[in-house]
């Protein structure tokens, strides 16, 4: 399918962005912008995203209603938004075309030479920015959509003037089954949002049609670390790059991977002769199997050897992602993204490193159908940490049919580890922090929702 050419059929291009405050949304609506597309749009909450949109000349209304609809060409929608939104419920009435955002984002990846897709179930934020940072170390100027906050480009969005563009690709309802890519990653393929997929074999076959969708001639770039990513090199039949940690018959390996507080040295090695040494600024050996991901892909790209090592030895991360948030009282605090048990060990494991003393882990489930399809892999995922503290469950996108609670999860993992308490109030996990933790010891908040709250209130101090 090829798609239509909705962004510079016409000179006066109006779009409006339905939940336009997202983190993709407000990107793509920067990248519209910037192509002389007028945006409007709207959200429930006015936030710096919604802000900064406005003050480069977006019209944005806080609500949803059908009056919002000023005529544009085409109303974009995020996955979130139900058919029964006012806003799509006008367009259809005045037979706007309606498109979700990554048919959005597919259309714009169209407009680029050089298109870069990072997909998997884990790690994808962290090897699109890493794979930035290498880009802009070696002058390419892209343009970049990340799905997180990225100090090196001042947010999520980058305006390049060249024709590489770099984005994550997302497997959450066949998102990125819109996207033809000329170079495509896939770093793993795990059991996730099992409320859309069936289960692994129809999230493998979701990434199999994806690959089937790279640009002719393209390239794969494949973690053959994981089991199910492995099995999809075997119907591929376009050139694939390999690449892994404990996978000596890769492309790209390493070896000698040595820790010092909890940060990676390694040395690269391709084809099993040695490439370079490297020092990582990022913690855990997930990040060393990211930074093989990044380094095979731009190294594909002809990117010279000193950009690479440079690109990456000067990336710090990006935020949410074992985001340092400071320290109170010698007590060493931290946030991360992770929401699914496999990031949720991954992490533990990198912050384990870190901690002089206990490790407290402040975990928020997110969303009802995760939480219930994945109990048995959660309870066991915080055996690193010394004392967990499960809050109650994140909704997001869901409405809670009583199948599941915070406290049977929290029962689940006493079961296993004997390490949970369940709190579920903010202001509480704050006070138990102040009469539990003391100097030496690291406190990490983890989940997609808004638990990284607690960690800014216990550094704000004082016993509230």
């Amino acid at each position: 399918m090829e798609h239509q050419n909705y962004l510079w059929d016409k000179d006066d291009m109006k779009v409006h962005m339905i939940g336009i405050g997202g983190i993709s949304m407000s990107g793509l609506a920067e990248i519209l912008m910037h192509k002389g597309v007028k945006i409007s749009g709207s959200d429930l909450i006015e936030s710096e995203i919604t802000k900064r949109l406005e003050s480069k000349g977006a019209t944005i209304y806080y609500s949803h209603a059908g009056s919002n609809i000023d005529n544009p060409d085409l109303v974009v929608y995020t996955a979130a938004v139900s058919n029964d939104n006012p806003e799509i419920v006008e367009a259809a009435k005045r037979n706007i075309p309606t498109i979700e955002r990554s048919e959005l984002l597919g259309a714009i990846m169209d407009q680029f030479q050089n298109c870069i897709a990072v997909s998997g179930t884990h790690g994808k934020t962290t090897t699109t920015s890493m794979i930035s940072s290498i880009l802009l170390e070696a002058g390419l100027d892209p343009t970049i959509h990340v799905g997180g906050l990225l100090d090196l480009i001042g947010g999520n969005t980058r305006i390049g003037g060249s024709d590489y563009f770099i984005a994550e690709a997302c497997e959450y309802k066949n998102s990125f089954l819109h996207f033809r890519p000329s170079l495509a990653i896939v770093l793993n393929i795990d059991a996730d949002h099992l409320d859309f997929f069936k289960d692994v074999d129809d999230i493998r076959k979701s990434f199999e049609s994806f690959l089937g969708n790279v640009r002719s001639p393209g390239t794969i770039i494949l973690n053959i670390d994981d089991p199910q990513t492995k099995t999809v090199l075997k119907v591929l039949t376009r050139p694939v790059i390999t690449y892994g940690i404990n996978s000596a018959d890769a492309d790209w390996s390493c070896e000698n991977v040595t820790f010092k507080q909890g940060y990676a040295n390694a040395t690269i090695m391709h084809k099993k002769s040695r490439w370079a040494s490297i020092n990582l600024a990022v913690p855990g050996l997930h990040n060393v199997s990211n930074v093989l991901a990044a380094i095979a892909a731009c190294h594909s790209l002809g990117v010279s050897k000193s950009a690479i090592i440079n690109g990456l030895e000067k990336f710090k991360g990006t935020h949410r992602r074992l985001e340092d948030k400071g320290i109170i009282y010698g007590i060493r605090v931290m946030d991360d993204y992770a929401h699914h048990p496999t990031e949720i060990q991954a992490s533990l494991s990198a912050v384990r490193a870190l901690a002089t003393n206990r490790l407290f882990c402040i975990f928020q489930p997110h969303t009802y159908t995760r939480t219930f399809e994945l109990i048995d892999d959660f309870s066991r995922s915080f055996a690193q940490a010394d004392t967990v503290i499960v809050t109650d469950i994140y909704a997001a996108r869901e409405k809670d049919t009583g199948i599941i609670s915070s406290r049977v999860l929290n029962d689940r993992i006493n079961l296993n580890t004997g390490n949970s308490v369940y709190l579920p109030k903010f202001d509480d996990i704050v006070k138990f922090l102040h009469e539990n933790a003391t100097a030496g010891d690291l406190v990490i908040t983890m989940g997609a929702g808004n638990v990284y709250r607690v960690g800014e209130m216990f550094l704000a101090g004082g016993d509230n």
